[in-house]
């Protein structure tokens, strides 16, 4: 990869090719959770611009450009009364479509306020997460995907900071045989215990931890084909006579990755520019059986992550917390048994914006080779005004859904298509909001 390619893929700012693109979506800006409390108003910064999304006394939320236009003063440090935010500076107060509602301190008469105007955003609520539009015209239609049509009772959605790149932190989700290696572990750990953790449940049809099969089989065979969301990947793990270990997950464009987190329950994790240097994953836990334990999910995720900015304990700071005994007997890393902290090591270290000029490419990494020409495919599409993949419309958005995730075992000599297939049906019988969701679509 030149140079110029590597900036074409990485830089976000409003005049970028790329830019552009992600600019066509619905961007991740914030939790519901962040709108709670006393203050319901956070400055967020995203693909480079600054905002502050706020919810006012009526309940509704906007998100607004960040400096009052005025004359430039924080609108974060706003006071949220009358019916919007109000200018600490002179007191200017605007609504959560940046109509100027009050300009006081103007003569009496004084038609300003009519002339005013703060830029404002579209904005929609989805499985705990606020999602902004930066785009010009108008916003996409959210497609039917589980995590978008689940119930609030079976979804769960947290975020944490990332010090580099959001293509870097991508790409480390659709690279199925990194797992096998970074996130080793020497020992398992009861299954029936493993609830909210990444790869220590049993795969479906088996009697296998997750763990298990990645340590013990590590040279996957990995297929890559495209689907309506983006990207399906397949790795295969052969058992012998014990069958084979199955795993799909998805690449959803332009900047998310669906995977397993357990028989049950799967992620959507967003990969959002703070700017080209830093970024924030944002993710949506969905639960296909019983409701989301939401308190044990966010206190486990809360001893790895600081309020309120969702910032990491361990960086580069402090050495990702590597410890060599540790290494040496429990973890291969060495760095703890939270698989975020280890990819958060393998993204950072990369640097704050990867050289890929360095790279050497091997086969298992048919993933990240297959997104990156998508990605240049789809950046030069809507530089030449084409309406990008999944920039959806209503009508067509209704019919994009799933996508299937399964983490499983298909027993020997079983058509391994059939068999993840008929995984995921299964679980979407069980599901009660899968099945309703169903119903609703049909003609």
């Amino acid at each position: 990869m030149t140079p110029e390619q590597n900036d074409l893929i990485t830089r976000t700012g409003s005049a970028t090719p790329l830019g552009g693109l992600l600019r066509c979506y619905w961007q991740p800006v914030a939790l519901v959770d962040e709108l709670d409390g006393p203050r319901p108003a956070k400055a967020v910064r995203v693909l480079g611009q600054d905002f502050v999304v706020f919810r006012d006394n009526q309940g509704r939320i906007g998100m607004l450009d960040r400096d009052c236009p005025h004359r430039n003063a924080d609108l974060a440090f706003g006071r949220l009364e009358d019916g919007g935010i109000r200018c600490l500076f002179h007191g200017w107060l605007f609504d959560v479509d940046g109509n100027c509602l009050e300009t006081p301190g103007e003569p009496e008469g004084s038609k300003l306020c009519s002339r005013v105007r703060q830029k404002s955003y579209p904005v929609a609520v989805r499985g705990g997460i606020v999602f902004g539009y930066l785009g010009e015209g108008e916003a996409p239609a959210f497609p039917a995907l589980d995590c978008f049509i689940a119930p609030d009772s079976h979804v769960f959605a947290f975020k944490g900071y990332l010090d580099c790149n959001w293509l870097q932190a991508l790409e480390v989700g659709i690279d199925p045989a990194h797992a096998s290696f970074l996130h080793r572990f020497y020992e398992d750990e009861d299954a029936a215990a493993s609830y909210g953790k990444q790869f220590r449940s049993t795969s479906a049809d088996s009697e296998l931890t997750m763990t298990q099969v990645l340590r013990e089989y590590e040279n996957p065979e990995i297929t890559v084909e495209r689907s309506e969301i983006g990207l399906r990947l397949t790795a295969l793990r052969s058992l012998g006579e014990g069958g084979t270990h199955v795993r799909i997950t998805n690449l959803l464009f332009p900047q998310a990755f669906v995977i397993p987190l357990s028989e049950t329950m799967t992620i959507t994790q967003w990969h959002v520019p703070i700017d080209d240097e830093s970024c924030y994953w944002y993710a949506i836990f969905t639960g296909f059986a019983e409701p989301v334990d939401k308190a044990t999910m966010r206190e486990q995720r809360l001893k790895l992550y600081t309020l309120p900015d969702y910032m990491p304990r361990v960086g580069r700071h402090n050495n990702y917390g590597y410890d060599l005994d540790e290494q040496r007997l429990r973890t291969y890393t060495g760095m703890g048994e939270d698989i975020n902290v280890h990819d958060q090591w393998a993204v950072e270290s990369q640097g704050r914006i990867q050289d890929r000029t360095r790279e050497h490419l091997g086969t298992t990494d048919k993933g990240i080779v297959a997104y990156r020409k998508l990605l240049l495919a789809e950046i030069r599409k809507a530089s030449q005004g084409s309406a990008p993949l999944m920039a959806l419309g209503e009508q067509e958005a209704a019919f994009v859904t799933g996508p299937a995730t399964i983490d499983g075992v298909a027993v020997a000599g079983e058509d391994v298509a059939g068999y993840w297939q008929r995984a995921d049906a299964r679980r979407r019988d069980n599901a009660s909001w899968a099945m309703a969701a169903a119903e609703t679509a049909q003609p």
